[in-house]
């Protein structure tokens, strides 16, 4: 007797994704010169790396330049309304836990209209991967001063300079108790690609400022950090387990006295004591964070913290599951009429 092997009938073809699957066929339209088109290509490159079949992405964003996003990528998208990103991807989130929820917003986004979900969003350790797109300004409403713009930044909305005093995202996202917080630039891909696949592969909120260039209002306004003639002099790449030390020849470093951070020339004396970057320590985090604003100080990118910590939608689920087993399942007819009604007849 022949015998069949039909161990394969079942089984579906593995197929190899590529950057060009999560493309769609429309026209990426943002300005000659804009940083949205650099983290773009990165999470297209990113997405078949991460061994997640494409329909279990969801790409959500609120209003503004980057909320683009979801037309250009090739995986389930929701294009909300302004600043509301965040409860709407947490709602996708919690309904569908094998989902992979990215969520895509600008600093006008989400550090004011949408202000209030982002602080919730991190303080429930939603498993969400958000990209804030920041270029210090509303480009697409044309031109007024945003929640990150600097003191003194002369815009639409403020012709004699900005008076307010501008958020430091990664400080917020930290004081709000984000599990993953990162910090990095358009100009930088490599950098760029490197954070993207770290927050995708942290199990609960993750959070990321990127430095994105808006060539029509704030253009240059990041090259002190972002531009490869100054930045080796003004930005200090973090790495776990290795001190702070920037500059061409990697001659300045970062210490701490007087619990501040404090830029030095490096010598024999002083190289034992410089600050050593554990992205699992918060009030090291904290600390790195505050040089963001300092003139004196480089400006700090990479991965400032990455800890563990239950997600929401694991525990809402489980939450439920356990009330299913001891109460039994739900009758919402039941629910609605309550114990307590009048009947007319």
């Amino acid at each position: 007797m022949t015998m069949i092997d039909n161990s394969n009938i079942n089984k579906i073809p593995t197929v190899e994704l590529t950057a060009k699957d999560f493309k769609t066929p429309i026209d990426v339209r943002w300005c000659a010169g804009c940083g949205d088109y650099s983290v773009l290509a990165q999470l297209q490159k990113l997405m078949p790396t991460l061994g997640i079949p494409r329909e279990n992405f969801c790409v959500v964003s609120g209003i503004g330049c980057s909320s683009r996003f979801p037309y250009y990528m090739n995986t389930y998208g929701f294009h909300t309304l302004h600043g509301r990103a965040l409860p709407v991807a947490s709602g996708i989130k919690i309904a569908n836990p094998d989902l992979s929820v990215w969520v895509v917003t600008g600093d006008g986004d989400a550090m004011a209209i949408g202000g209030n979900h982002f602080i919730h969003a991190i303080r429930r350790n939603m498993d969400l991967k958000i990209l804030m797109l920041n270029n210090e300004i509303y480009s697409m409403t044309k031109g007024q001063y945003s929640p990150t713009s600097q003191v003194g930044a002369k815009t639409k909305s403020s012709p004699f300079g900005v008076v307010d005093y501008p958020f430091n995202p990664v400080a917020l996202a930290l004081g709000s108790g984000a599990t993953f917080v990162a910090r990095t630039s358009y100009s930088n891909p490599k950098h760029l690609a490197y954070v993207l696949k770290r927050a995708a592969e942290h199990k609960g909120i993750a959070y990321i400022e990127i430095y994105s260039n808006c060539v029509i209002f704030t253009d240059g306004v990041f090259d002190q950090w972002t531009d490869k003639h100054y930045m080796d002099d003004n930005a200090v790449f973090l790495e776990d387990g290795k001190p702070l030390v920037f500059g061409k020849n990697k001659e300045k470093g970062i210490l701490i006295d007087n619990f501040t951070p404090t830029e030095v020339e490096l010598n024999d004396e002083n190289k034992d004591g410089l600050i050593i970057h554990n992205e699992k320590n918060l009030a090291l985090a904290q600390m790195i964070s505050s040089m963001s604003f300092d003139n004196d100080l480089p400006r700090p990118f990479g991965v400032l913290l990455d800890i563990n910590k239950p997600a929401y939608d694991e525990l809402i689920n489980k939450q439920i599951e356990d009330a299913k087993a001891s109460l039994g399942e739900g009758d919402i007819e039941k629910l609605m009429r309550g114990t307590d009604f009048w009947e007319i007849k």
